[in-house]
């Protein structure tokens, strides 16, 4: 297989240990090997960053923040902008390397670096939309308002299965709030996040930026945790496991640093007696079965109405037989390998665990072998018959598994969609709108996303990202998701000659 994308992303065999932003600081002997769940095949290696090395990557980063910060919110738009652009040149090689090195389709890569483009332009309308407020005060010839600052250093902590989106939700929007970056991609995923860096190098070099306004750093969890508990990183933004998250908000909580987290997700689509099929099906399979199973806002769950129960299972067992599965290089195929063996592992733990529990299979699973899966790490996508309340179902395993779970009523429906630790994204198939506003209100979906008429995968950048619950309550990407990067500041200005205080306190000297 040609592998040209990788030169052209500036990648070699060893040592793509880029940290600092502008100039190559890895000296470590330690590397981290990526091999492609696609083939098994050797990809690259990166620089582990040492405990020395990551200091002066902060130390690098907060001499950057004096001069960023000073830079105007627009002008840091435009070096967004222009990395945009960038992105735009080099779209199939970075979507190519997305596909290889993570193992998902071709087309789901090529949408992962839109997604990058997308939010780059969403953040350059942003740079001039850094909006504050301003409000009556109760004292005479007294103006109040309220603005926002940059917070300073910003850790970011993505994982593999979105190994550039995420970082850039992040990282274009703290930009251009005056806040420089620094990033720990997945250990799973190295060279991706070694790519992003290496194009942004480019813009950065070319508007005379300070080296250290984007830099990361390479390693395992210990990594990680330089940032955790580092009080010069105000902000930490981690995306991840449940798990992962309880650790990383319990640390720089008890620094009283801040974090964005986005977390595990249990996802579930409701089907009612009068949905359109069609778009069940689709949403429901391609929610399923995208990224094969791993993304957070993947369907794990489908509530269907027991009149159409039977109808919609055979319909969902039809399309799960067209599915092609194989190498995600190839655009004919839907569904490529999970991340590595590991995760196989859980797969297949989770099936023994439903059949353990008295769920039945209507597709089976299994492990794909033979020519074309040498690797080990394709899986069969299955759907299961279920209850909601067992424990299998309760967690989520990020693979191609679909659970079916049968209803009597609607508010019974919400319910179970809602009786999980999770709260990330959620979807109604109906063409009845009371139903739909229904489930849209407060007594509706628990979740930070609810769509009616389209499947739980798929958000858009313009709306903000992210879940409740277990999920860890953060938002990222659009809206006025800017504000978890900047700092709230209220200002009082006295234009008279005197001093009165506020709520009547009379003070005479």
């Amino acid at each position: 297989m040609k592998k040209d994308f990788l030169r052209k992303l500036g990648l070699k065999q060893k040592n793509n240990g880029t940290s600092t932003g502008l100039k190559s600081t890895a000296s470590s002997k330690e590397y981290i090997a990526s091999y492609s769940p696609v083939d098994g095949s050797y990809i690259g290696s990166v620089s582990v960053t040492s405990k020395k090395e990551y200091e002066r990557v902060i130390q690098t980063a907060q001499k950057a923040q004096i001069k960023w910060q000073a830079i105007p919110a627009p002008q840091r738009g435009e070096i967004v902008r222009q990395y945009g652009e960038e992105l735009r040149k080099h779209k199939d090689s970075l979507g190519r390397l997305v596909s290889y090195e993570m193992g998902k389709s071709l087309q789901e890569g090529f949408g992962e670096v839109q997604e990058m483009i997308d939010i780059c332009d969403f953040a350059v309308g942003l740079s001039r939309q850094l909006y504050g407020l301003t409000m009556h005060s109760e004292r005479p010839s007294h103006r109040m308002y309220e603005q926002w600052h940059p917070l300073g250093i910003v850790g970011i902590i993505s994982a593999f299965n979105f190994p550039v989106a995420v970082w850039s939700w992040n990282a274009m929007i703290a930009l251009v709030c005056g806040d420089v970056c620094v990033w720990k991609g997945s250990e799973k995923t190295p060279l991706c996040s070694v790519a992003c860096q290496n194009i942004f190098q480019k813009v950065l070099k070319a508007n005379k930026v300070p080296e250290g306004v984007s830099c990361i750093i390479n390693g395992d969890y210990t990594v990680g945790e330089y940032m955790t508990t580092d009080r010069r990183v105000p902000l930490i933004s981690a995306t991840g496991s449940t798990r992962m998250g309880k650790i990383v908000a319990a640390t720089v909580g008890a620094r009283l640093g801040k974090s964005l987290l986005e977390l595990g997700g249990n996802n579930a689509i409701i089907v009612t007696e009068n949905a359109d099929l069609n778009l069940v099906v689709t949403g429901a399979t391609f929610g399923a079965v995208g990224t094969c199973g791993q993304r957070c806002t993947s369907t794990r769950r489908l509530i269907i109405h027991e009149s159409v129960y039977d109808q919609v299972k055979k319909a969902l067992v039809k399309a799960y037989k067209q599915l092609k599965i194989g190498n995600p290089l190839d655009p004919k195929i839907h569904v490529g390998p999970l991340i590595d063996k590991d995760a196989v592992e859980i797969y297949l733990n989770s099936i023994k665990a439903i059949k353990a529990e008295g769920g039945k299979f209507a597709v089976a699973g299994g492990v794909l072998e033979g020519k074309g899966f040498e690797s080990g790490c394709y899986v069969k996508p299955c759907i299961a018959e279920v209850e909601n309340h067992y424990d299998i179902v309760q967690h989520e395993t990020f693979a191609p598994i679909l659970y079916l779970i049968k209803y009597k009523e609607l508010s019974e429906a919400i319910a179970l969609q809602n009786d999980v630790p999770q709260g990330l994204s959620s979807a109604i198939m109906t063409t009845n709108l009371r139903d739909a506003e229904l489930f849209l209100s407060a007594a509706g979906s628990d979740c930070g996303i609810a769509n009616v008429n389209i499947g739980t995968s798929g958000a858009e950048i313009g709306g903000a990202f992210g879940g409740e619950k277990e999920t860890g309550g953060g938002r990222e990407s659009g809206s006025d998701a800017w504000k978890a990067y900047m700092r709230r500041q209220t200002n009082t200005i006295n234009y008279s000659t005197e001093i009165p205080l506020a709520q009547g306190i009379k003070f005479d000297i």
